[in-house]
């Protein structure tokens, strides 16, 4: 089946699309890479999600805007997967959406929303289209994150140890497989949120992100600021827990810096990334981690790599591109994977990475403009995950 994912992630800077190619081989899922681009969010679109994210107030007119907006632009990206990617032939599409609000109370998620209407996809490219696919785990009383989890577990199993995967989006979240028991997956807290609010907020909106580090490597951490941020509940919850930009935002940061002498910029940026660097360390050094796999845009912070690489300095940290998924792109070939599962009636959770409480077949499927046809349900689910030689 050729399958391409979309994802946007808290970031919300571009749709990325993946296509691969995945059929299962006895116990085996085999993916092929067919490439990856990114779509860039128009430049309006982006304010209105900027303006509209939490804590923000916001309407339905806003809501119903996003919905058709962000849905039109995943459509793009479908289209130009259509025909960059897989010659302009698939087979579906899965569209994970942009999060607009991840519903947490007291450690409970009561509910998670994910805007990019599907209809508007499944008519530009005629294909069907999987989407909302958080929703089914939190009805099942889980946590709806990280979805990732399945296609990271499936990945790690052929590594010796206790293997991790990291994904550095806007939150950072850790996939941990350890010997004899059920794999764990949880977001450990910010990865770029922070960082990228800063940097906004300083620049006045001139620039979105460090760009390389620089500002983080051109700063030095403010031990007070950090020890202050470290103190907040999420870090001493257990897993499975999840969080997001309703919780890691702009005002949270600035409430910290008030109580707190006044600190250089480029100061409160490196100590920004120096708590993401810890929080993560934090977490693998909890859960025995003997090597860690990273992807996402954090990957391409050299300083925060190097601050990460600093906390564990005996554990091996690795960008998993060398196990053949691209960094960039992973996240976009691990829905892929989950609406591929959910077409062969196979679930894509892991209730000891979630804490559903069982795992469930994930997403709503929008029929293309021809009759749904789904293939016939698979017999076991796939306990590994190969990713064949592209070309």
């Amino acid at each position: 089946m050729r399958v391409i994912g979309l994802m946007s992630g808290t970031s919300y800077d571009a749709v990325e699309a993946a296509a691969a190619d995945l059929a299962l081989d006895g116990d085996t899922l085999v993916l092929r890479p067919l490439g990856h681009l990114s779509l860039p969010y128009p430049d309006d679109l982006k304010d209105l999600i900027d303006v509209t994210m939490p804590p923000a107030a916001t309407t339905t007119q806003a809501i119903c805007s996003l919905d058709t907006g962000i849905g039109q632009s995943f459509a793009r990206a479908a289209e130009r997967a259509l025909r960059e990617l897989c010659n302009g032939t698939a087979d579906l599409v899965v569209s994970h959406g942009q999060t607009m609000h991840h519903w947490v109370e007291d450690g409970v998620v009561r509910g998670t929303l994910q805007l990019g209407q599907p209809a508007w996809i499944a008519e530009a490219t005629g294909l069907p289209v999987v989407s909302d696919l958080r929703s089914r785990d939190v009805a099942a009383g889980g946590q709806g994150a990280p979805l990732v989890g399945m296609t990271d577990t499936l990945l790690l199993r052929a590594l010796p140890g206790t293997p991790a995967a990291l994904n550095l989006g806007g939150i950072a979240n850790i996939t941990v497989l350890a010997p004899g028991t059920d794999p764990l997956a949880f977001d450990t807290g910010p990865a770029n949120a922070l960082m990228d609010a800063a940097v906004r907020h300083f620049t006045g909106g001139a620039a979105a992100y460090d760009r390389d580090g620089r500002r983080a490597a051109a700063g030095r951490t403010v031990p007070e600021l950090l020890r202050a941020l470290r103190e907040d509940p999420y870090y001493r919850r257990p897993a499975p827990k999840s969080t997001g930009k309703e919780h890691f935002h702009l005002p949270y940061l600035r409430r910290a810096l008030a109580a707190l002498p006044e600190a250089r910029p480029d100061d409160i940026v490196a100590t920004l990334a120096r708590l993401t660097a810890v929080t993560v360390a934090d977490a693998c050094r909890a859960h025995g981690v003997t090597e860690l796999v990273a992807s996402g845009g954090g990957t391409r912070n050299p300083v925060l790599m190097r601050m990460i690489a600093e906390e564990l300095p005996d554990v091996p940290v690795r960008l998993s591109d060398e196990l053949g998924l691209p960094s960039d792109a992973k996240e976009a070939l691990a829905f892929a994977v989950l609406g591929f599962l959910t077409a062969h009636g196979l679930p894509g959770t892991l209730p000891s990475g979630t804490g559903a409480r069982r795992a469930t077949v994930l997403g709503s499927i929008t029929p293309g403009r021809t009759p749904l046809r789904l293939p016939d349900p698979a017999a076991r689910p796939p306990r590994l995950l190969r990713v064949a030689a592209t070309g």
